[in-house]
């Protein structure tokens, strides 16, 4: 987490964007802690919180849209091959599948805030082929809650963060 914290430390928004971005489409990568990080650097000054919300934002939307093109060409060969490295079991990939067919859009705006599904969500949305339009728009309203959530909340509340930690 060191690193992290430099690269956004030396690159600011730049860093977050591609910290999000790895993540959002499956690297393991810690992704809100980096937002958290940045938003607290914005509270003193170092980084514009725009900067910090909008790299969040940006860094998601696209890193889960390519997760969606992965999944879209190959993503359920990719998923039962290499899903038991993030214990995706067979049982838990077609639960998720049919979630994603049931209720896609409401799985993909909140999977931005339930770690794995994070990161996988583009990826299953893509291979049980939920429609482009349903997918980015719920995708890009995940994640400017999410985004929001995690750069303006601790942005404008690092004085109760402080005082517990």
């Amino acid at each position: 987490m060191a690193s992290i914290d430099a690269a956004i430390a030396a690159y600011g928004a730049v860093a977050l964007f591609f910290i999000v971005y790895f993540e959002a489409f499956g690297a393991p990568l810690p992704g809100e802690s980096a937002l958290i990080g940045a938003a607290l650097l914005a509270s003193r000054g170092d980084l514009a919180i725009e900067h910090v919300f909008l790299a969040a934002w940006f860094g998601a939307v696209l890193g889960d849209s390519t997760g969606y093109v992965i999944g879209r060409y190959g993503g359920r060969r990719l998923l039962q091959r290499y899903g038991a490295l993030v214990k995706l079991t067979p049982e838990r990939l077609t639960r998720l599948e049919v979630m994603a067919r049931d209720k896609g859009f409401f799985m993909v705006m909140i999977a931005r805030f339930v770690v794995l599904l994070r990161q996988l969500n583009g990826l299953i949305a893509g291979s049980v082929g939920m429609p482009w339009l349903r997918f980015v728009s719920a995708n890009a309203l995940g994640a400017a809650l999410w985004a929001g959530l995690w750069s303006f909340g601790p942005y404008f509340f690092t004085d109760v963060f402080r005082r517990f930690v």
